[in-house]
């Protein structure tokens, strides 16, 4: 017994030994900082910040290559912790949340095959790529949920994933677990610079709708009796659902799949319901704002696109700062629009909810008149956005001398030509570029000559046999002097302060990369009856203190749905009445604002990857079976024609509440080929 105890006793002493040894050699001194950090984080292992764990997301904090508020799972509470320990200040940053980017269940879908043993939506691809005949909806076997490290998602009934909001981190696990794509992570930002895809799950009336509102989710909404959450919906893209609920020509309804079995859902009237509810309670559904950027951005014009751009360039951070010509803002919806369509305290009411966004406004401000951008950029704005209009808008001021666009060194054709014609000159330079049009352009190009211009070009958008000229008197011009480029498209604008100096175009060449070049120039002659939605970037020098030496700039046009045309500055489709432009610009203003979002960001103007341009296919359907019961679509109530003629009461009435919810309850929640097949109850 002594010996086997000596024995072992030696054998523990070694071991002991060996293990001092194997301490000093492997010794790893724990820096406290880094510890200290790693205690702050919430201990996840997510990955959501990138790096493999906390441990080493800690790690890389405490070298600098990794922000304070980088831990995406742990939300401000952390990066306010971590910040103190760093004894350094953190921004607030604008919160993530997963979002569930499909309406069906595998129960509801229409099936390519039922499961045979898969429970794991992973496995389940691949086995036929998923069940459901539709490629991009959820197969729900629960992976996400699963795989959520903060138990923010669930499986409803249906087997379809549910966000808890409060307790979703933002981390991406569930976005990075999901073979499908449905899984992805939003924020306000992200949502307002969205463009819809071929690849979303959306319904033939979100598609055709111009500010490309989310439909089904605001009908749904309301066919509960949440009006705030309908009108939340709306407000996502489209500041002005009272207005565009009166006089949008809803081309949403002619799309809408129910009338494929009787008629339309009432879109617009839906719309016009729940934003009247909002007035007539008085409280404003106010969306949430990202954070402040400090950037500065002027809004030149006060019309729809402009109370547009500004709302979004609010609700992106920035401070927008509206310059209106007129002494109110609204522009052709105040002057144009009759007032049984639109009453004006109506419209006021819109204008008061953008201006509460934090939009400030400056009236009787006239570009080239009371400002330049030279004084825009001497006071401290970062970008300035083009929003005035066409021709029609600027008439409506009164004074046919203001009837001219606001561009710097920009006319338009037709109220050139008509000035000349009344005897008015109108100041041009010595060089002069005419773009577009057709035997017009020819005849004011030659008046520009006769006027006094040294050197008159004209940039064709298509090629010599398709100007709409004859070829003989194409070539009589150029004998003339008059000097030409065809398949020529106009791509940005230079100048400085009040003055254009010059203009860059682009041309084709021999399937390489498109040449561009730079003409000198004093005037611009557009055969277009609206104003480009121009972007002017400043590019004069900045001091030591960051701001601007001069007035110099340069134009950006905002990105816009791909068309397949050529593109180029003064060749956008234009609308064909007041009520359409209306809507067509509430588009626009957005687009615009994600444009000036994306250049104070550092980044290229471009539209997302894959959205959806005119003419492409998307998955959808031809009929529509089993609709059982189909409720008859609510009529608008109209004015009698006393009350019109005494000019006391709206043309339309609006929808009563009930039948606000009934007419909701007819909408079939539409995917891209899933829809309601049966009634509501």
């Amino acid at each position: 017994m002594i010996i086997e105890a000596l024995a072992l006793g030696g054998l523990g002493c070694l071991a002991a030994m060996g293990l001092g040894v194997a301490a000093k050699v492997f010794f790893v001194e724990v820096d406290p900082l880094v510890a200290a950090i790693e205690e702050a984080l919430p201990g996840a292992n997510c990955g959501g910040c990138g790096y493999a764990g906390c441990a080493t997301a800690a790690g890389e904090i405490a070298k600098g290559n990794m922000a304070p508020n980088g831990c995406v799972g742990g939300g401000p509470t952390v990066a306010v912790a971590v910040a103190a320990i760093l004894g350094v200040a953190v921004s607030e940053t604008e919160p993530q949340i997963a979002q569930v980017g499909c309406r069906y269940p595998v129960q509801r879908a229409d099936l390519k095959y039922h499961y045979s043993g898969a429970t794991d939506c992973r496995a389940a691809i691949l086995l036929a790529g998923g069940p459901k005949e539709c490629p991009v909806g959820c197969i729900g076997l629960g992976s996400c949920a699963k795989a959520c490290p903060f138990d923010a998602l669930s499986i409803d009934p249906d087997g379809l994933p549910v966000v808890d909001q409060y307790r979703c981190t933002g981390c991406g696990t569930c976005e990075r677990t999901c073979p499908m794509g449905i899984m992805h992570l939003t924020s306000v930002s992200d949502r307002i610079m969205d463009e819809i895809t071929v690849e979303d799950c959306s319904a033939p009336c979100q598609r055709r709708c111009p500010a490309g509102i989310d439909i089904p989710q605001q009908i749904k909404h309301t066919a509960m009796g949440d009006y705030a959450g309908a009108l939340s919906v709306i407000k996502e893209r489209n500041p002005l659902p009272l207005i565009c609920g009166r006089i949008c020509p809803h081309p949403c309804e002619a799309e809408c799949r129910r009338n494929l079995a009787d008629e339309a859902v009432a879109i617009n009237p839906l719309k016009r319901f729940v934003a009247d509810h909002e007035r007539q309670s008085g409280k404003r559904v106010m969306p949430y704002k990202a954070p402040a950027t400090g950037k500065k951005v002027a809004v030149i014009g006060g019309g729809v696109e402009g109370l547009t751009t500004a709302y979004f360039l609010a609700r992106l951070g920035h401070s927008p700062v509206i310059y209106e010509a007129r002494e109110q803002l609204g522009g052709l919806l105040r002057t144009a629009i009759p007032p049984e369509r639109l009453p004006r305290e109506v419209l006021d009411w819109e204008i008061e909810g953008i201006l509460a966004m934090g939009v400030q406004a400056k009236t009787g401000q006239t570009l080239g008149r009371d400002f330049d951008l030279g004084t825009l950029y001497a006071e401290g704005f970062d970008m300035a956005v083009l929003a005035t209009g066409g021709w029609d808008a600027a008439l409506m001021l009164g004074d046919p001398s203001q009837a001219k666009p606001a561009m710097p060194g920009l006319e338009l054709l037709l109220p050139l030509m008509i000035s000349w014609a009344q005897g008015r000159e109108v100041a041009l330079g010595d060089k002069v570029v005419l773009v577009g049009g057709g035997k017009q352009t020819l005849a004011a190009a030659r008046g520009c000559a006769e006027r006094g211009a040294k050197e008159v070009t004209i940039l064709w958008p298509t090629g010599r046999e398709a100007t709409g000229v004859d070829p003989k008197e194409l070539e009589k011009a150029q004998e003339e002097g008059i000097k030409m480029r065809f398949k020529a498209t106009v791509l940005s604008l230079e100048g400085k302060d009040d003055r254009l100096t010059g203009l860059t175009y682009g041309q084709p060449a021999n399937g390489q990369a498109a040449r561009q070049e730079t003409l000198a120039a004093d005037t611009v002659v557009a055969a277009s009856g609206r104003v480009p939605g121009a972007i002017f970037v400043p590019i004069s020098p900045r001091d030591d203190e960051g701001k601007l030496t001069g007035g110099a700039w340069r134009t950006e046009m905002p990105y816009a749905p791909p068309s397949g045309g050529s593109g180029g500055l003064f060749q956008a489709e234009e609308a064909i009445s007041d009520f359409r432009a209306a809507v067509e610009a509430i588009g626009a203003g957005r687009r615009a604002a994600a444009s000036v979002h994306q250049l104070l960001s550092g980044e290229e103007v471009a539209a997302p990857r894959g959205m959806l341009a005119q003419g492409d296919k998307v998955l959808t359907v031809e009929q529509v079976f089993n609709l059982l019961d189909a409720p008859e679509r609510q009529p608008m109530p109209l004015a009698d024609e006393a009350a019109l003629l005494e000019g006391s009461s709206e043309a339309e009435l609006g929808l009563s509440e009930e039948a606000a919810r009934k007419e909701a309850r007819r909408c079939l929640n539409c995917g891209l080929i899933c829809y309601y097949r049966t009634k509501y109850n």
